[in-house]
């Protein structure tokens, strides 16, 4: 899935970026930046083994071996802390609530 990855269990702070391989990003784009790189954080079974089994029933369903995690924040804004900081994230948010 990328080029150039040190062992993907060490990464549990999202600290290392790899470029996309091109015939995954097609797969991926949400994942993607536009430079074709990705940020990469690994999630051990031993520690957080309902969002590893969370990733490995992903991967059964769909073939596609990992999920995208984003911050909670605006652009331009800081990461939503507190109850109050979400709901003037999601007030402030643009929304299509169309059906």
């Amino acid at each position: 899935w990328f080029d150039g990855v040190p062992p993907l269990d060490s990464s549990p702070y999202m600290s290392i970026t790899a470029s996309v391989r091109t015939e995954r990003r097609k797969d991926v784009p949400a994942i993607t930046h536009v430079d074709g790189s990705a940020r990469l954080q690994s999630v051990a079974a031993a520690d957080a083994p309902l969002y590893y089994a969370l990733i490995a029933a992903f991967f059964l369903a769909t073939g596609v071996p990992l999920v995208l995690n984003t911050s909670f924040n605006l652009a331009g804004m800081p990461i939503v802390e507190t109850p109050l900081d979400a709901v003037r994230c999601f007030l402030d948010a643009p929304a299509d609530l169309s059906l």
